[in-house]
């Protein structure tokens, strides 16, 4: 009998391949890791260049071959397989169309905020000048965080009673800057959520690993 290959996954601890750990764990979906250290997927000469070449994660290589990245990709990858997850509406459920559209806002306003404000040198040669898209982005991610706040309906879960995977980023997400003790005092349903995942014992070893709790 062949033993199925399991997708591979490509992911540094902390950092946003804690997302897909999550929504991999909570689907049922059997993976593999490799855990790279931070940087060591800069190099353009390595062989992860090879999996993905824009050298970024998460990666994950399917059985087939093929190459997802982008978490949101992954996310919905894994949910679409695993429709019983319930981590995605279903295609013509009432509530997918804000779901997607919130999952989509997500990774394409908040996430970039990191990309650039972690790395400013990337961008701007300058040290004052790399402070200041430091600073304007961290200031930015405060101001969407509390559009977000004020914008789903948190009852108990961000889109209401379903968990999805909006809630899977937001505990992951709420653990970078500007971190918990700030949501707690500023945008508490988003800080309720965060701890609502937490607390799911199937999720105990993922957080464990990347976060230390």
């Amino acid at each position: 009998m062949t033993k199925a290959v399991k997708p591979i996954l490509y992911g540094a601890l902390g950092g946003g391949s804690a997302i897909v750990e999550a929504v991999l764990t909570l689907a049922g979906e059997p993976y593999d890791m490799v855990t790279m250290e931070w940087g060591e997927f800069d190099q353009t000469d390595d062989a992860f260049s090879k999996i993905n070449p824009m050298r970024e994660i998460p990666a994950l290589k399917l059985a087939d071959g093929t190459v997802l990245t982008e978490s949101a990709a992954i996310g919905l990858w894994a949910a679409d397989r695993h429709p019983e997850s319930g981590l995605s509406p279903l295609p013509d459920a009432p509530e997918r169309a804000s779901f997607l559209r919130w999952l989509v806002w997500l990774v394409a306003s908040i996430y970039p905020t990191f990309t650039y404000g972690d790395h400013p040198e990337r961008y701007i040669a300058e040290t004052a000048g790399a402070k200041a898209l430091r600073q304007a982005t961290d200031d930015r991610r405060q101001a969407l965080w509390h559009h977000m706040e004020a914008s789903l309906p948190f009852a108990p879960w961000a889109m209401g009673g379903q968990m999805t995977l909006i809630d899977i980023y937001i505990a992951a997400m709420t653990r970078w800057r500007p971190r918990r003790t700030w949501f707690k005092e500023n945008c508490p349903k988003l800080y309720a959520v965060a701890e609502r995942v937490d607390a799911l014992p199937a999720l105990e070893d993922v957080w464990q690993k990347n976060f230390g709790a």
